[in-house]
């Protein structure tokens, strides 16, 4: 697949800025990505983001900022979508295994199409509810990016936490009102300010675990 040369620039360039290396060709794989993304999108509404001048910094190296919080072996991106941010992790980071999960059924034909082109190895692809989902075992990091309200998160999404395992949740402004409405048994164990070369505005990941079990 020809590369756009402008995404080529944008994302050296944001690279570079996050200091985040990546190789040639994992760069090649995130720039397909994004053209299946752009070409799918026209069809499945996979996106909100229909201006490819900022593909680059709102899908990709937004999905990227969080590198530094993922530590599991084995992550769940809960609420999928169009990939984002489980697919640029997943290519970034080729030694952990990534679980994306989502209940809308054209998503995940997407996302399994994107496993397929992309020759992802290290990903699976569930279409279900979150409530209905039953994995094998529980996972210690749960990703979520413009999921749900966090008190919906961490109620539909309990089951598959382990019990000293923690929400990664991205979103725009801090949501004072979603923590304040976070029940009983959750708290915020950290949040981060992200800076993401080309996205105006504010961006925030909060570390969100069961009481009891501080990061």
């Amino acid at each position: 697949m020809a590369q756009n040369p402008v995404w080529q620039r944008q994302l050296d360039e944001g690279l570079a800025q996050m200091e985040l290396k990546l190789d040639a060709s994992q760069q090649r794989q995130l720039l397909a990505f994004l053209a299946l993304l752009t070409k799918w999108n026209k069809a499945f509404n996979l996106t909100a983001v229909r201006d490819e001048r900022e593909m680059v910094s709102r899908q990709l190296l937004d999905s990227l900022s969080i590198v530094p919080f993922v530590t599991t072996h084995h992550l769940l991106d809960a609420g999928a979508g169009g990939g984002l941010p489980g697919i640029p992790l997943a290519i970034a980071l080729p030694d952990t295994r990534f679980t994306l999960l989502d209940s809308n059924g054209k998503k995940t034909r997407f996302l399994k199409q994107c496993v397929l082109e992309l020759g992802l190895r290290n990903l699976d692809i569930i279409h279900s509810r979150a409530e209905a989902y039953q994995p094998r075992e529980p996972f210690t990091q749960i990703s979520s990016r413009a999921f749900a309200a966090l008190d919906n998160q961490v109620n539909w999404c309990n089951h598959l936490l382990a019990g000293n395992g923690e929400f990664i949740a991205m979103k725009g402004q801090y949501p004072d009102d979603e923590v304040a409405a976070l029940g009983r048994g959750w708290q915020v164990n950290s949040s981060h300010g992200l800076a993401v070369p080309g996205v105006e505005g504010e961006r925030n990941v909060l570390i969100i675990g069961r009481n009891g079990h501080p990061h």
